[in-house]
């Protein structure tokens, strides 16, 4: 409720209700690659991979299978 700003606890209530109907049956799965070198970025990005985080100087990336 605070981090979305409302004042009423219903609003929130009615973004809660959403998302479950959205992401119920949604996979919490996902593959992840590391990319050491802006080359391999770039072919996890045009294969469909989303960007993470860094972590230890390398990129983080995963999809959903």
């Amino acid at each position: 409720m605070q981090y979305l700003g409302h004042r009423n606890i219903k609003n929130t209530l009615v973004y809660i209700q959403i998302e479950e109907a959205l992401f119920k049956h949604e996979n919490e799965d996902f593959i992840c690659k590391i990319a050491s070198t802006v080359d391999k970025a770039k072919k996890l990005i045009e294969a469909g991979y989303e960007y993470v985080c860094d972590f230890d100087s390398q990129k983080m990336f995963r999809k959903r299978p």
